[in-house]
């Protein structure tokens, strides 16, 4: 299969995926999955078995309703002490992942899904990213939890928000954020010269 530039269909609702995406200069539309195409599993799965599960899940939503182009989905999770966390229900539930993960070494997963139409011919891959939370007092728990900052993002973080709390150990700061985009141009060459 030989694919030249297809267009990208994001299978995501995150803003953040958008502006990366933007920012890396790939033309792209946007096609959010359905809320059924983002369901957990009823038993636990390990984090990298998750996020490729839901980034299939995801994309096999928008694919079925796309005529032609290369559709990404992608999911992330963070993982600490054997948790997984997801986005946080609530402020209180943001609280526990952030008290869990301060001076703690963490991992971010994020699986990435791309899947082209009409060709079926799909690949599924996961980026692991390491960080360590330095070990934040209460107040500067609740200063950020005033901000509002954690609503919507896995482990109640942001990482583009700027906090000196936060340190990359090893891995993509891109996957942090929400989509590993080395390895998003690594599954694109791929498909390009397969």
């Amino acid at each position: 299969m030989s694919l030249r530039s297809p267009e990208i269909i994001l299978a995501s609702r995150s803003p953040r995926r958008r502006q990366l995406l933007e920012q890396a200069g790939y033309e792209f539309v946007v096609c959010p999955p359905h809320d059924s195409a983002e369901s957990e599993a009823d038993r636990p799965e390990p984090p990298a078995e998750l996020v490729a599960r839901l980034a299939r899940q995801k994309a096999e939503d928008v694919v079925g309703r796309t005529d032609e182009g290369l559709v990404l989905g992608c999911d992330t999770v963070v993982e600490c002490r054997g948790s997984i966390l997801g986005k946080p229900e609530d402020v209180q539930h943001a609280r526990s992942m952030l008290q869990m993960l301060r001076g703690s070494e963490h991992q971010v997963y994020s699986g990435v899904c791309l899947w082209h139409v009409p060709s079926d011919h799909r690949v599924v891959r996961v980026a692991v990213t390491s960080l360590l939370m330095s070990p934040i007092s209460d107040e500067q728990v609740e200063a950020y939890l005033r901000t509002g900052d954690w609503e919507g993002k896995a482990g109640a973080f942001g990482y583009q928000d700027g906090h000196d709390w936060l340190q990359i150990l090893d891995g993509s700061e891109s996957n942090v954020v929400g989509l590993p985009l080395e390895l998003l141009a690594e599954m694109i060459r791929e498909f390009q010269t397969s």
